[in-house]
Order: C-alpha cells, then structure tokens, then sequence
C-alpha cells in the first residue's frame, strides 16, 4: 500500500489563518489556525484514518481555486462555493453533512431542522457530533445550526467565528 500525500496550504482570512488540504481528489479538510505541531499531530491521526498511511506536505500553489473562493466569500462576493470536495465520514455523517450544504447563506436552522432534513429527527445528538466532525467547515456550513431556542451552541472554530461567519452573511440572531 503506498503512502497517501496530502498538501496542504495557509491562507490569511478576516477569522485568522485556514489550513486547507488535498489528498489528492479535492478539498478534504479546513482547519482553523496555523500549521503548528499540535495542529499537524491532529490532522494526522484524522488522515491516517481516513486515507491510512499519509503524510502532509506544505504546498503554497495547491487549492489556488478554494482559497480564492473562500477569500470571495469573506469579501462579501460570494454566497455559495462550486468545489471539488473529498468528503471523509461516516454515511450518517456524510448525510448530514450534505443536509448542511443546502442550508441557505444567512440562514440558521436547528439540529432538530436537520433532523427533519435527514429522516432521523430522534438522532439530534449523532446530528450534532456529525456537525462537529465536519471536516470542511464554511465550505460546508455547519456554522449555520444553532440552537432550538436560537441560541448559538458549539463550533470548531469557537462561538466568535460562528457569530462573525453568521453575521457577515446577515443571519437574524437572537441576542443572549
């Protein structure tokens, strides 16, 4: 078995440094903050999972398309991404993560929303663990689910990103 490549690049964005990766058939991961050691002993251990034996490699030219998308994004310019994603999950996640993509810019819906969305309205826990694993965030836009009381709940990138990403896309919030 041959040893899975991933390249990876950073790019600066108004909530900090984006770690996005390619194993080699699209966007397969976004990570907030840099490329530290602490970060890359993650990234691997979700690698080797998903792809087995992998190594990261820096490489500045890849992901030319998504990062310019995503910098579209932050400018306000774009409200929806047309990439190529290498989604690694289980199915129930990939279900939900695919529930995710067709929650409208500046829109939020709850756990239980998506529930409905998937057919599995009882499994609003796995739900919200699928939401937490997703693996890329904005593109996917878990930062949309919230509470049912409309409250803000848990996000990867913390509860700052999810308020600055909802409300660069003008999504009504209930203020706490």
């Amino acid at each position: 078995m041959s040893i899975r490549i991933i390249k990876y690049r950073e790019m600066e964005s108004p909530i900090g440094t984006l770690v996005l990766a390619d194993a080699g058939r699209g966007l397969c991961h976004i990570e907030f903050g840099r490329f530290t050691e602490e970060t890359a002993s993650r990234l691997q251990r979700w690698s080797d999972r998903w792809y087995g034996e992998s190594v990261w490699a820096a490489d500045p030219a890849v992901l030319e398309e998504e990062a310019n998308q995503l910098q579209a994004y932050f400018r306000g310019e774009r409200t929806g991404f047309d990439l190529q994603l290498d989604m690694q999950g289980t199915p129930f996640q990939l279900k939900v993560w695919q529930a995710l993509r067709d929650i409208p810019y500046g829109s939020v819906c709850s756990y239980k929303d998506i529930g409905r969305m998937i057919d599995s309205v009882k499994a609003v826990r796995a739900i919200g663990g699928a939401n937490n694993r997703n693996p890329v965030p904005i593109i996917v836009p878990c930062h949309r689910v919230i509470g049912a009381d409309g409250t803000m709940v848990g996000y990867g990138g913390g509860l700052h990103i999810k308020t600055y990403l909802l409300r660069h896309e003008g999504a009504a919030l209930k203020s706490n």
